[in-house]
């Protein structure tokens, strides 16, 4: 039978030293603000209910940290008296007697389920405390972990900490797992007699031993630990988090001439084959398919990019883009909101908003759909092997038939029937059938001159 468990999540700090007007936890690494990062972890952990203790931002905090099948109830500590203190404001979920209890934090966004998993079946093994450290080059600042005989004795920090016990390396990350059982009598006994009349989560280890329990440390990577407490640590976040992300990407079958330039999203999907160059950004929401070309300087947010379709360089793909297989969005182009069909090109500098562009259809550079009358967006429909002129303004709503051709710097505003030219340089002009004339004298042409 598995054993249950609690997540505690600690974030209720005041930010202070972001500068900030809301809440650190909700600061986005990746694109998803860090207690989401958290809760992710906790979901993949096998961890199905949480306790969130919260402070400032509580409401937008409880609303970034949902996630589908974890059960988060949220806990209001409106007093900072130390992290012991913390803990037991979400007393009322840790009475309800889970086997194991996990303390973690919503500025931890890079810890994996890993270190979890290691803490827990150290509780599963006898432990009551089980605490994950790192060890480290630089462990100035940090608590360190004392270990005699694989059982841990204290948490020393480092102003009470003797000269030899500060060349310890091992140091405390803050996180640890504790006997579900026990763990509001261990709690209850942590006491404020220190300097800053705190109390201190750390206390348990010491508490756990005076009682005649065990309490052990278990080791994590230094990265996965990495806490947040201003900017430029929030960088480091950032930085630590794509070049992780960016191996695992690699590793699965994508290409990056660049790695170090390109920056993804928590959820960005990549298929194998897949050709990443240098300085593209992908924003959240996107999935590129396999064998698909992401060009130099592009930016994707909310974009579906098909097998062996080409985007950019230089190109932009707004939430809504859809691009179907074999299709182009070149240079200097914007896509929102649209569909664009199989082997359809939309070479260079050009605007296609709220628009349904056919397959094979070929849209010349410095076309815009004219989408927004200054309240309303309206949808540009576009056939199949349709071809629109270079420089041409197609006004929404209008809609464009299979095979049409819009002749170079036309304004369009009215509906083009199929195989129609239309010349919208003044008045509109409509000719039936002469784009099927036009497009079978180009077919002539290219034969008689391929045959030459």
């Amino acid at each position: 039978m598995s054993r249950t468990c609690l997540a505690v999540i600690l974030a209720a700090g005041d930010s202070t030293r972001m500068k900030s007007s809301m809440s650190k936890v909700l600061h986005p690494v990746a694109g998803l603000p860090m207690i989401g990062h958290v809760m992710r972890t906790v979901a993949s952990a096998g961890i199905a209910d949480v306790a969130l203790v919260l402070g400032r931002d509580a409401d937008a905090v409880a609303k970034a940290a949902t996630v589908e099948g974890v059960n988060a109830r949220t806990f209001l500590q409106t007093e900072r008296l130390g992290t012991g203190h913390a803990v037991l404001s979400a007393r009322a979920a840790i009475a309800d007697g889970f086997d194991d209890v996990l303390v973690t934090y919503g500025d931890a966004p890079l810890v994996t389920a890993g270190p979890f998993a290691a803490a827990r079946a150290q509780l599963a093994a006898g432990a009551d405390v089980a605490v994950i450290g790192f060890h480290t080059d630089r462990p100035t600042g940090y608590g360190r972990l004392l270990v005699e005989n694989g059982q841990l004795v204290a948490i020393r920090e480092e102003k009470d900490a003797t000269d030899e016990e500060r060349k310890v390396t091992w140091c405390n990350s803050g996180i640890m797992a504790i006997n579900g059982r026990k763990a509001l009598q261990l709690l209850e006994k942590i006491d404020n007699r220190n300097a800053k009349g705190e109390y201190y989560l750390t206390d348990l280890v010491e508490i756990v031993r005076a009682g005649g329990g065990r309490a052990v440390a278990v080791d994590a990577p230094e990265t996965e630990m990495a806490g947040c407490n201003n900017r430029a640590e929030l960088a480091v976040l950032e930085r630590l988090w794509q070049e992780r992300r960016r191996q695992e990407v690699m590793l699965s079958g994508v290409t990056m001439i660049a790695p170090e330039t390109v920056f993804l999203a928590y959820d960005t999907k990549l298929g194998q084959d897949t050709m990443i160059e240098p300085n593209v950004v992908f924003g959240p929401g996107v999935t590129v398919e396999s064998g698909a070309v992401i060009h130099a300087f592009s930016h994707l947010e909310g974009a579906h990019v098909s097998s062996g379709a080409t985007v950019g360089p230089f190109a932009r793909l707004r939430p809504g883009a859809n691009l179907a297989a074999q299709s182009k969005v070149g240079n200097f182009c914007e896509v929102k909101k649209a569909e664009i069909g199989e082997g359809a090109k939309i070479n260079h500098l050009t605007y296609i908003g709220d628009a349904i562009v056919g397959a094979h259809t070929n849209i010349g550079a410095g076309t815009i759909t004219c989408n927004y009358d200054g309240i309303n967006k309206h949808v540009t429909q576009i056939g199949a092997n349709a071809f629109i002129g270079s420089n041409s303004s197609l006004i929404a709503p209008v809609s464009i038939g299979n095979g049409a051709y819009v002749g170079s710097g036309s304004v369009i505003t009215e509906d083009v029937p199929a195989d129609a030219l239309a010349l919208g340089r003044g008045r509109q002009e409509n000719k039936p059938e002469r784009a099927k004339v036009i497009r079978e004298r180009a077919i002539a042409f290219k034969a008689e001159k391929t045959k030459g």
